[in-house]
């Protein structure tokens, strides 16, 4: 039982884009593993920008300072 962990930005994804990754990721496990698309978890974190950071700084902060 395969188990996908996505974890994204919220910051626009839509419900459609979503719904293409997990039928995209779910497919790429049947076709290169050999992985049964009915046993296949795909889960999708969205965190906001606030709480995701690099550069040491936030997202949000990071996004600013890029204008």
């Amino acid at each position: 039982m395969p188990f996908v962990s996505v974890r994204i930005t919220r910051d626009g994804a839509t419900k459609e884009q979503k719904a293409q990754v997990i039928a995209e990721i779910t497919d790429t496990l049947h076709r290169v593993l050999g992985k049964r698309p009915d046993l296949t978890h795909i889960v999708i974190e969205e965190i906001d920008t606030d709480n995701w950071g690099y550069a040491g700084m936030t997202t949000t902060e990071y996004r600013q300072q890029q204008g």
